[in-house]
């Protein structure tokens, strides 16, 4: 029998949930609305309890990391009933936050007998500082919405890029120096944390509010989406920046399931990806983006939009996850 942990959260792990039920992994968790606090702390206790009662010899138990303070707990039980543990990482807490040292991450990592990590980068990453257990790639996070992408047939001039995701200037300060950079393109702003007061005289960056998930699909209409992090336009620097060279950011995944190109940092981990795909740009610096759009034909534009296209329906339907659940089950 396939269990796995649905636990209320983001919509990523959200999304996992859905399409690992659509395969046939059973919901061992209490079914509960979301939860914070204590609440979370006494769903997770009890995920406990009930993997002791329920699970057999020759199971498989899916989880979602991290799982903080219960996933060793949680391993632990269910290798003493006989179940296998399957592991997709979301973050690794020794990059984002600095929550845990990398040595503790990897002796906690190694109670899952296999796991499905973002990329190559990461993998290399884990298995260069002691991850023993079998390792997968995900290739790029799938994006479940019953919403319907906007759609228009030619593209804008200029082309318009778009940027959805933490605007503060605490995590993307490099945003609020950015226009005086831009000549021949515009960019659209979606998200949260945006200071206005910083924001002046701005003649090619507009800002369009917050949006749910569903809402920002249907209203997104760009050309480009761009995948960049941190303070510099130089390169991405800073925790969140470096932290493009290991992990799958999720805006990524949004901007093909719109069915738009990526314009993305050259050493991200996802560029890769993207270059095979043939389904966007990759960059050095952002000072870059004026040159590459103007040389860009409406030919090569559109082999690229098509490209996406094609993308963004694998993404709906849970392609990549599915491929790495379904190999981590051979």
């Amino acid at each position: 029998m396939n269990y796995h942990v649905k636990l209320y959260s983001y919509k990523p792990k959200e999304d996992i949930n859905e399409i690992v039920e659509g395969m046939g992994f059973a919901n061992i968790a209490p079914e509960c609305h979301k939860s914070t606090g204590f609440a979370h702390f006494m769903l997770k206790l009890a995920v406990l309890f009930i993997a002791l009662w329920k699970l057999k010899r020759g199971d498989t138990l899916f989880l979602q990391y991290p799982y903080k303070k219960f996933f060793v707990p949680t391993c632990i039980v269910a290798h003493m009933k006989g179940a296998k543990v399957v592991t997709l990482i979301h973050d690794l807490r020794c990059f984002r936050k600095k929550k845990m040292t990398v040595k503790t991450e990897i002796k906690q990592l190694n109670q899952s007998d296999r796991i499905i990590v973002h990329n190559e980068s990461m993998k290399h990453f884990l298995e260069q500082n002691g991850c023993k257990s079998s390792l997968t790639c995900l290739e790029i996070f799938d994006y479940l919405s019953a919403a319907t992408p906007a759609t228009y047939e030619t593209p804008h001039n200029p082309y318009t890029v778009v940027y959805a995701g933490g605007l503060g200037p605490g995590r993307n300060p490099f945003l609020y120096s950015l226009d005086e950079h831009i000549h021949q393109w515009k960019l659209e702003l979606y998200g949260k944390g945006f200071d206005n007061e910083r924001a002046t005289n701005w003649q090619h960056i507009h800002f369009n509010g917050m949006f749910t998930p569903d809402e920002l699909l249907s209203v997104t209409e760009g050309d480009f989406g761009l995948v960049w992090d941190g303070n510099s336009m130089n390169g991405c620097s800073g925790n969140w920046g470096e932290y493009l060279k290991f992990n799958n950011p999720h805006k990524t995944s949004f901007y093909l399931r719109c069915g738009i190109p990526v314009i993305i940092w050259k050493k991200a981990a996802l560029a890769p990806f993207i270059e095979r795909e043939k389904c966007g740009l990759t960059i050095n610096n952002l000072d870059e983006i004026d040159e590459k759009l103007a040389s860009l034909s409406h030919e090569q534009y559109n082999e690229m939009r098509q490209k996406a296209t094609e993308i963004s329906a694998r993404l709906a339907s849970g392609y990549y996850t599915k491929k790495a659940v379904c190999w981590e089950k051979e």
